[in-house]
């Protein structure tokens, strides 16, 4: 299995063909299997025998109760209002970071290496640990929520952004400096226009994934569905998980195909 096969050409001469690592490979992903299954404690005789609960809790899911709609509305909106919210703000605040931390355009080490540690700091930062903490400093409700999505946008919103500046040609910012320019009028006349159109693709597809993960960031306390989520769910009363669900799945859906035309437009 370790050896490489023997292979004779045409000619008479017999070469041996490279080892595959495919047999290597197969067994450390067997073993880091076999050991993740043990530190997890991941019971297959549980998964058999319990299993089953899942499509049951799921029946009760369906129908919904459309009489619970009444308490959607507003952690509905609450949710939006924190995605947009966070989103908006913090992708305005990802440009001038991300203006720090490109090194073709600032030219001390130091200064964008800062930064773009900053980003890798807060981009570790799981979106629901964030309002955990931030629950503790301004309480329950949608400001944790949002001061979350804002962190993380401005992460991932300003990494892609400071990336996306230092792959471009730099020649028209450098000549619109020559001119007299200002280092912030040749950003503004030449970088901006190449990077706009990505800028708010990216900002639109982080919006949607805010979405997701506002609603899941009431189990923390920070406001939105999921708290009247997590509510129900300990109440036992599936009929209204399934209304929650099935509202959050329609709106994201539309707020997805939106997105989705605008980005298109913007290519």
């Amino acid at each position: 299995m370790w050896k490489g096969k023997k292979i004779t050409l045409s000619n008479g001469k017999t070469v041996v063909e490279k080892p595959s690592l495919v047999p290597l490979i197969t067994l450390i992903i067997l073993i880091f299997t076999v050991i993740s299954m043990k530190v997890t404690k991941f019971d297959f005789y549980a998964l058999a025998t319990r299993g089953d609960q899942f499509f049951v809790i799921l029946k009760g899911m369906f129908p919904p109760d459309l009489s619970f709609l009444d308490r959607v509305w507003a952690p509905l909106f609450d949710t939006i209002k924190m995605s947009l919210l966070g989103s908006l703000v913090g992708a305005i605040v990802s440009v001038p970071l991300a203006l720090l931390a490109s090194a073709n355009i600032v030219h001390s080490k130091l200064i964008t290496g800062f930064f773009k540690l900053l980003f890798s700091i807060l981009r570790t930062l799981p979106t629901i640990v964030t309002a955990l903490i931030a629950t503790f400093i301004f309480g329950l409700g949608t400001m944790a929520g949002t001061l979350a999505i804002f962190i993380f946008t401005v992460a991932y919103v300003g990494k892609l952004t400071y990336e996306q500046i230092e792959s471009l040609d730099m020649s028209t910012f450098e000549a619109l400096e020559s001119m007299g320019l200002t280092r912030f009028q040749a950003f503004r006349y030449a970088i901006v226009p190449e990077i706009l159109p990505t800028f708010l693709s990216t900002t639109l597809f982080n919006f949607e994934g805010n979405l997701r993960y506002a609603s899941i960031l009431g189990y923390v306390g920070a406001g939105g569905l999921g708290i009247i989520l997590n509510e129900q769910l300990g109440w036992r009363e599936y009929g209204n998980v399934g209304t929650i669900l099935v509202v959050l799945i329609i709106s994201v859906a539309i707020i997805e195909s939106i997105s989705e035309y605008a980005r298109k437009k913007l290519q």
